[in-house]
């Protein structure tokens, strides 16, 4: 019985083999290629979600200012701004809000509230976002999404 053992041990430990450091270096540099192409797609993929997120918000919100509108006969004042879509503004008795289904609509995917101008430039409202330089103007991510966009 000790033969039998001692062939079979030795027949294990003769196949059994590991990785050399050549084939886990290139395995390595492979997934690095993979990495360095694929990450810069993901990013992109992310950062235009929020442009796109940003622009369905806007168009939501133009749509809540008008239901305000119905109710209360006229769009909110700028003291009141886009608040008044989640909380009734003193003395509004016709208010039948809220008008968004959650308060944290009332902020863009970069963390800063919407603004809101009435009478707008480009229209009777204006409802939007600076993008994520929140600043006037830019391009990419940088770009000012409002509701004119849509009209």
């Amino acid at each position: 019985m000790t033969g039998h053992f001692r062939r079979s041990a030795r027949r294990h430990t003769g196949t059994s083999r590991g990785f050399t450091l050549l084939e886990l270096l290139v395995v390595l540099v492979i997934m690095g290629l993979l990495t360095a192409v694929v990450t810069p797609q993901v990013m992109n993929m992310f950062s235009g979600a929020k442009s796109d997120t940003a622009a369905l918000q806007v168009e939501t919100l133009t749509t809540a200012l008008n239901y305000y509108r119905v109710d209360m006969g006229t769009y909110p004042e700028m003291e009141h701004g886009l608040r008044a879509l989640w909380e009734a503004p003193p003395g509004a008795a016709k208010w039948r809000g809220p008008y968004v289904r959650k308060q944290q609509h009332l902020t863009d995917p970069w963390g800063r509230p919407y603004r809101y101008r009435m009478p707008g430039k480009h229209g009777a409202v204006d409802v939007f976002s600076l993008g994520a330089d929140d600043k006037e103007g830019g391009s990419g991510e940088d770009t000012d999404i409002g509701n004119w966009d849509r009209q």
